[in-house]
């Protein structure tokens, strides 16, 4: 049972949100308010050079330079040699977004590269980390992972630099300076930053980060990093955020955002240890980021086994990571230079690394205990190492980790990332009260990197002819459930569900993909106490669409639009249930198929090998590092577990959840 004191905390904090959108609604609304809300575009997870692997990489780009790429400005990235020759630029800016700085580090890595004035400059591993040269970079990397971020113990030791200076008032500064750069790029009702940072817990390489999200400019006086909760203990950032921030200073409030956890070693998402544990996650971790550059976590299906982790959806072969942990990072020249890279076997996988497994799990805590702690929304974001937040188009993505991945490297080190997702909110106008109220309510989807919108309501009240109605979506909010709520349903009534999508209109110069179909994927747990999924494909169809390959254009269409009225055949009143949508693009060639074409290397073609070889020799002339820099263009998918060189982007609207204990009588 959750303990009085938790539910007041739960009431507190409500009437306080009530009163803050009482209060916005007093305001004058934008110009483009909506009353049946519109989706906003962003990205909350970006680094800039205040993140020590960032900087290590020759990545020189501030928080200030970050948000003005955001917007849509070009800005100067380093070559795969570092010099700052590379221009970027987004074909169409953001709506909203935060930068998200290691909090980890923040101090030592302002002594080390702000002022040469201090002591602490000149500590041998701060100049590694200023270095140009590549070897000296890769071994301040490594100097700064063993240091604090992917230690397994509770102790975890400070930078000799900050002996030599004060590391605590550096952090001050460049919390700070944080701080004012969301403050001066923040143009109410055009573009929303919110202040952040990045809580950098990775035992053994194991992905527990969170993005901590503020909703407005009364944050913690410093970021509260894994320097303060040890390892494998997450939750006292919750505990620790509740007294900073909640209950610590007026008017702050909070979230924390979970990375991607497919590379989490099935630690993300442990069964919560107290009631107050359970009632925390659900305050603090409203919505998961479901993709980003080190892979997507919907779900995972290996092609080669023919079979996926608690699931049969073949689908769910899209970006996987060969193994688990950080340690996918560890490609220098062409090789994996750590054993901890290793693939791991389908049987090896971590159950709850896919957030599908989690929802599902989510669902039996709640039939044995009353609670669903796992009831989070999704988005997607960049993860950018590059200062280029929503730098995810597939022809449009130089790498996201400075030099580590520029040029050649990219398909020589980085060939498993991806380029991005994207978050996208619904709401009524582009203010940071409305769209972080947006993610608070889970009315949120993710993106692999394109930008179709997607709507999704649950309801018993809804027409089969809602699809045909100039009203569809003000009758849609006023008679059912918008994703990431809850449905209440009678003991003889079944849910309907509205799905309704349109294409990514791209740009005139580079057009969006066609949609393909929508799916309704829905999770449960029967009587027993077995969880089950089923996916059922509710508008659309494969039309036949693919690419060219010698081109990469589109052949042949798709649908503009999609739009259905579904009625769960199986829903039964007695079984905890949850329902999202995927909505699936015609296929498309991959990131790093254009990238070996631009180098004349074709993986389509039967004379790919050749074509690589002369390549690679091509790049090693020109002073490329490694002996097969273009090899991997050449991997044959039908060898492969997950990799093809085309691809089909993707939606996933939140969950809408139904819980057999809210039924009505």
């Amino acid at each position: 049972m959750i303990s009085a004191k938790t539910i007041i905390r739960h009431a507190v904090l409500t009437t306080s949100l009530v009163l803050t959108s009482l209060w916005v609604n007093a305001k004058s609304p934008c110009d483009d308010y909506s009353e049946d809300r519109r989706p906003l575009f962003g990205d909350l997870h970006v680094h800039t050079s205040y993140s020590f692997d960032s900087y290590i990489s020759s990545q020189r780009n501030d928080p200030w330079v970050a948000y003005q790429f955001g917007k849509g400005e070009a800005i100067t990235l380093p070559d795969a040699d570092g010099r700052q020759e590379v221009t970027a630029q987004l074909r169409r800016p953001l709506d909203f977004m935060a930068v998200t700085d290691h909090a980890e580090f923040l101090g030592p890595i302002n002594i080390c590269t702000q002022d040469a004035g201090k002591l602490g400059y000149w500590f041998p591993a701060c100049i590694a980390t200023r270095s140009s040269n590549f070897i000296l970079q890769l071994l301040a990397a490594d100097y700064w992972v063993s240091l604090g971020v992917a230690g397994t113990s509770n102790e975890k030791e400070r930078s000799f630099a900050c002996t030599l200076s004060d590391c605590d008032e550096a952090a001050k500064s460049a919390w700070q300076d944080i701080q004012q750069a969301t403050a001066d790029h923040y143009e109410e009702c055009r573009f929303t930053t919110f202040v952040g940072y990045e809580y950098t817990d990775a035992p053994d390489f194991k992905n527990l980060h969170r993005n901590v999200i503020f909703r407005n400019d009364k944050v913690t006086d410093l970021p509260i990093s894994a320097y303060d909760t040890g390892s494998y203990n997450f939750p006292k950032l919750w505990t620790l955020l509740r007294e900073q921030c909640l209950e610590g200073k007026p008017d702050c409030d909070v979230m924390s955002i979970p990375h991607n956890p497919n590379l989490s070693g099935g630690l993300m998402f442990p069964d919560p240890k107290t009631p107050q544990e359970a009632a925390d996650r659900l305050l603090f971790e409203p919505v998961i980021e479901l993709v980003q550059h080190k892979g997507a976590s919907e779900c995972r299906f290996d092609r080669l086994a023919g079979r996926g982790i608690a699931t049969e959806d073949e689908a769910c072969d899209f970006e996987q990571i060969k193994n688990d942990s950080l340690a996918m990072l560890g490609s220098v020249a062409g090789e994996v230079r750590t054993l901890d890279a290793a693939p791991v076997e389908i049987e090896s996988f971590g159950r709850r690394n896919m957030i599908r497994n989690v929802l599902k799990d989510g669902t039996l805590l709640e039939q044995k205990s009353g609670l669903n702690p796992f009831k989070m929304g999704f988005i997607g974001s960049t993860d950018t190492h590059s200062a280029m937040p929503g730098a995810a188009e597939e022809n449009n993505y130089p790498g996201h980790l400075g030099r580590r991945d520029a040029g050649y490297r990219n398909i020589q080190d980085h060939f498993f990332s991806n380029a991005g997702g994207l978050a996208v909110v619904w709401a009524k106008e582009n203010t940071r009260d409305a769209v972080f109220d947006a993610i608070r309510r889970k009315e949120t989807y993710a993106t692999s990197g394109t930008r179709p919108t997607l709507r999704f309501f649950g309801g018993s009240s809804l027409n089969a002819a809602l699809c045909d109605d100039p009203d569809m979506i003000q009758k849609a909010y006023d008679n059912a459930t918008p994703m990431g709520g809850d449905l209440t349903v009678t003991a003889n009534e079944t849910p309907h569900f509205l799905v309704a999508a349109s294409k990514d209109p791209g740009t005139p110069n580079f057009p969006g993909n066609d949609l393909q179909r929508a799916q309704i994927i829905k999770g449960w747990t029967d009587d027993s106490g077995k969880t089950h999924e089923r996916i059922y494909n509710v508008a659309g169809s494969d039309t036949g669409a693919s690419v060219n390959p010698e081109s990469c254009k589109p052949e042949g269409t798709g649908y503009a639009t999609l739009c259905a009225v579904w009625k769960d055949p199986d829903f039964d009143p007695a079984h905890n249930a949850f329902y999202y949508v995927r909505v699936l693009e015609t296929p498309s060639c991959r990131w790093s198929t254009l990238q070996c074409k631009a180098a004349g290397v074709d993986p389509f073609s039967e004379d790919c090998a050749a074509q690589a070889t002369v390549a690679t020799q091509a790049a090693l002339d020109d002073g490329a590092w490694g002996d097969d820099v273009y090899g991997k263009c050449c991997l044959n998918p039908e060898e492969e577990p997950f990799y093809s060189p085309v691809i089909q982007e993707r939606a996933w609207s939140s969950p809408i959840w139904y819980s057999a204990s809210h039924k009505k009588p």
